[in-house]
């Protein structure tokens, strides 16, 4: 699998770059998702109610289509009752030939600051999840997944928090743990709040 993070702008790119430098399989690009030559599945940044009307969704819609977003809502309507939680991912077909995948993955509620959360953590981990379950159960498996920064938008998270949030997650999806106990359970926590490294 592999992971294109798509930072338009070039504080973004560089917070990329510097805390995804280790993991394999990653490729930053400082250009619009909209260019990208090939991906399988584009993540979705949005709220829990798939109103994808301002921001990087805005650009989803146009890009794919209206039919998509009510596509998404449908989709919450059924599976989550009408509100699709922070902290959950679903896999959307898009209808597009060449990028035929959507990972909604609310990053917020509604459109709000979520500055000091743990949640570009929370939403990068559903999101992996999310295109990992979805490859062990459909015939067509997503390879490449193209992700923006997640909160940096509406939520002005700062590049470098959301950055390092994000890598971790990919860190812990790469690298699992073999056991759990509390000691386990405190060193996730200590990195994702205070940056530690125990690696």
């Amino acid at each position: 699998m592999k992971l294109i993070l798509v930072a338009p702008n070039s504080l973004l790119c560089a917070a990329f770059q510097q805390h995804f430098n280790y993991l394999p399989n990653v490729e930053i690009v400082n250009n619009y998702f909209e260019w990208l030559p090939d991906f399988d599945c584009m993540v979705s940044p949005a709220n829990s109610f798939g109103m994808m009307d301002g921001g990087i969704d805005a650009a989803i819609i146009r890009f794919f289509g209206h039919s998509l977003m009510a596509r998404v809502q449908q989709r919450i309507l059924e599976d989550y009752l009408g509100e699709q939680p922070v902290g959950t991912s679903m896999i959307v077909e898009t209808g597009h030939y060449k990028h035929p995948f959507l990972a909604h993955t609310p990053t917020m509620r509604v459109p709000m600051i979520i500055a000091g959360t743990d949640i570009p953590y929370i939403a990068m981990w559903a999101m992996l999840l999310a295109v990992r379950q979805h490859n062990q159960h459909a015939r067509q498996k997503i390879n490449t997944i193209a992700c923006p920064g997640l909160g940096t938008g509406i939520g002005r998270v700062p590049y470098t928090e959301a950055a390092r949030q994000m890598a971790l997650a990919y860190d812990h999806f790469l690298y699992p743990p073999k056991h759990l106990n509390c000691i386990v359970a405190a060193e996730r926590q200590l990195q994702i709040w205070e940056g530690g490294d125990f690696r």
